[in-house]
């Protein structure tokens, strides 16, 4: 009896459903593997964007995204102590979707030259570069709006400074392993497939 390469839909979606769970876990492990941590939050991780990433590659960027964002709402959980170092609502809210639903769900973005660029490992590394940008987007304008009091000074061109050094300082090297890391696995699995 011959089998089909065809999945059906039903298939498909628990497939996808599965791994968005398991890649989301390894985000969420991954994270806590901190290589330094930045005193007011921010920590290089190891490879702990590339789960995202890959999501965003395999099933398209608004799943990526919406991934990215379930995975934000996890690191909420274990950077509850952020929350302590502000005060005010709109403070909170800034922090909840800037910090963590915005910056994590634009990992999503990884996936966005898929279809683009024919190589990978090019195209995800692209897709590396965008989304780690993006997400450090997200943290520069939480960085002047609501962490701008641990600037040296309250002149807008030293609070954009100290934001885009302190944000730089762990998005940069984390940029980096994950481009490695993307490149690296890239070449071992072809992740366009859907099996």
């Amino acid at each position: 009896m011959k089998t089909s390469n065809v999945q059906s839909p039903k298939n498909f979606n628990v497939l996808r459903l599965t791994e968005t769970a398991l890649l989301i876990a390894m985000t969420t492990v991954l994270s806590l593997i901190p290589m330094f941590k930045l005193p007011f939050g921010g920590t290089v991780t190891l490879f702990s964007q590339l789960p995202i990433i890959i999501l965003a590659y395999r099933h398209g960027t608004l799943w990526g995204i919406f991934g990215g964002g379930i995975a934000g709402l996890l690191q909420i959980f274990l950077g509850l102590d952020n929350f302590s170092y502000v005060t005010g609502i709109s403070a909170y809210i800034i922090l909840i979707f800037s910090d963590y639903i915005f910056a994590f769900g634009s990992l999503g973005l990884g996936g966005v030259f898929k279809n683009v660029i024919k190589k990978q490992p090019l195209a995800l590394a692209c897709g590396v570069t965008l989304a780690s940008f993006t997400r450090f987007l997200f943290h520069f304008i939480s960085g002047v709006t609501i962490w701008r009091s641990y600037a040296p000074s309250d002149a807008l061109d030293a609070v954009i400074t100290y934001s885009i050094t302190y944000n730089a300082l762990y998005m940069l090297p984390e940029l980096i392993i994950t481009l490695i890391g993307a490149v690296a696995i890239s070449g071992i699995k072809p992740f366009r497939k859907d099996t």
